[in-house]
């Protein structure tokens, strides 16, 4: 038996040990990878490169790796009360007065060889040295639900990881299209710019030789006019877009950071660090003729905030279990050894122990109501965490879907507009021919460079559009339901001149004859998008 219960302790000793090591390695690990940043790399910067950056100095990442790392702990202070607790305690006590002082001085209480100095009372110095054990016999149930509890914390810990980098992944793509979506509208807009100017010096040059009118100077000197505040809008939407991805790389507010992507492939493959995960749904849509709205299995995925929903039932039901196991009594094993010392000087010498072993039983009998309560609650926690399952699970397949159908809606806008920058830059070289030749006017010269500027800008959207719904789609499994691709804003010249209307939020304006890809005319400017 003495063998048994030290091989037990040898155990329980190696466990403690190895437990303490992992501890150490893990915060060790974890400091490290806390103070070690990705260096941002020389030139401009690919997205698979913008990302690493990202991740590696991302404050939402490192605060749910904290996250984790709390779980962890709870998870060692649930299984705790399954293990010895042993303490120590130390005391000593002066005793200024006492009410057993001199009450041993008189000799005729006892016979002479009697020595009542020997005894603990009245005495001025007391040292006191104790080590108390205790162990858990029987909690009802209690000490498995902390546990059940714990792992649960554990799991949502971890998925949250997932969901964190999911989302700032998500983000930091979208920044980084979107910087170069601005980038390519700020080269469109200088080059229509470019283009109004020629046609102002053309026009100045012809009203100056007597063969061209006042109003076709004046047409074309506000035409010019008129293009300068879209250039000034499109670079002022460019350093916002580039200081939103500073921020997101935690990158300094004047830093020259540069991309490589720049919108203009015709191909537009997918991007390298999402072609992998998205290489079966690309074939699924070239394969379908016409392009289908049902979802093939890979793009409904298992969604990890489905996951963390499982994990939250898991949680409130082994709430549940620990509430309902304090009706159950406890039983608990203790024992406490101490040495004692009653010197007549300061030094103890420890001359006398005391040792006791015991059990207690604890059984509660009356609450007044309180234990009915916190079970109630804690079963209201639990179908309302089912539930809201549920609910998460119907939103996941419905997000899935949506996901889908944006790639879908993507991909045919930017197949739409292939060749529609072509035609619109032969619309406008014809245009220029006409009007230099005699035989257009300038608003014919005037359309055709709005149609220009229209077709790129559409097909610069059109492609950040369609890279952004292949990352989204990459990344759904962990990303959190609700992300969408944000519309894009691109205010153009307009054709004509038209009494003034009050800009609201509501006030829709019409003024261009035909639309152009997806989106509208709203307030003056240009919106499209996926939605």
């Amino acid at each position: 038996m003495k063998e048994y219960t030290n091989r037990k302790l040898q155990r329980r000793h190696r466990f403690i040990a190895c437990a303490a090591a992992g501890l150490l390695v893990a915060a060790t690990v974890d400091g490290i990878h806390a103070q070690k940043q990705e260096e941002v790399p020389a030139g401009p910067l690919t997205l698979e490169q913008v990302l690493k950056v990202a991740e590696s100095r991302s404050e939402t990442i490192a605060i749910s790796r904290a996250g984790v790392q709390r779980a962890v702990g709870e998870q060692i202070r649930a299984r705790s009360g399954h293990y010895p607790q042993l303490s120590a305690a130390a005391s000593y006590d002066r005793a200024l007065a006492s009410e057993f002082e001199g009450i041993f001085d008189d000799q005729a209480l006892g016979d002479a060889d009697n020595n009542f100095a020997d005894l603990p009372f009245g005495r001025k110095n007391t040292w006191r040295a104790a080590l108390v054990l205790s162990q858990n016999i029987y909690s009802g149930g209690r000490l498995g639900a902390q546990r059940d509890i714990a792992l649960a914390g554990h799991q949502s810990a971890v998925l949250g990881v997932s969901t964190a980098t999911a989302r700032l992944l998500f983000d930091v793509t979208q920044s980084y299209y979107e910087v170069a979506l601005s980038e390519r509208l700020v080269r469109i807009a200088e080059a229509t710019l470019e283009q109004a100017n020629a046609t102002l010096r053309q026009t100045q040059a012809g009203f100056d030789a007597g063969t061209q009118p006042e109003f076709e100077l004046v047409r074309a000197r506000v035409t010019r006019d008129s293009q300068t505040p879209v250039v000034i809008r499109q670079r002022v939407n460019r350093e916002v877009a580039l200081l939103r991805l500073k921020q997101l790389l935690d990158l300094p507010q004047d830093y020259d950071l540069q991309l490589a992507d720049a919108l203009e492939d015709p191909r537009l493959p997918a991007p390298p660090v999402f072609a992998p995960k998205i290489a079966s749904m690309e074939a699924s849509i070239a394969a379908a003729v016409p392009a289908t709205l049902q979802a093939p299995a890979d793009a409904v995925p298992n969604r990890t905030v489905v996951n963390e929903a499982l994990a939250t039932v898991r949680l409130q039901e082994a709430v549940l279990r620990l509430i309902e196991a304090e009706r159950k009594p406890s039983v608990s094993l203790n024992s406490t050894y101490a040495r004692l010392a009653y010197p007549t000087s300061l030094f103890p010498g420890f001359d006398r122990s005391n040792w006791a072993v015991g059990a207690t039983l604890s059984l509660p009998i009356l609450t007044g109501g309180r234990q009915r309560g916190d079970e109630q609650v804690a079963r209201a926690d639990v179908e309302e965490a089912r539930q809201t399952q549920r609910l998460t699970q119907e939103l996941a397949d419905l997000d899935s879907r949506a996901a889908w159908a944006e790639l879908l809606a993507a991909r045919a806008a930017w197949e739409a507009t292939a060749g529609t920058v072509q035609q619109a830059t032969r619309a406008y070289e014809i245009a220029d021919v006409r009007f230099q030749s005699g035989v257009s006017t300038q608003l014919e010269l005037s359309d055709a460079r709005l149609l220009l500027q229209e077709s790129e800008a559409n097909r610069a959207i059109a492609a950040r559009d369609l890279q952004v719904a292949r990352a989204r789609m990459a990344l759904l499994p962990d990303l959190p339901i609700g992300t969408t691709v944000s519309p894009i804003v691109v205010p153009l010249q307009r054709r004509d001149v038209q009494v003034p209307v009050p800009r609201t939020n509501s006030t829709v304006i019409s003024n261009v004859a035909s639309p152009v890809g997806v989106g509208g005319f709203q307030g003056g400017g240009f919106q499209t998008g996926t939605r």
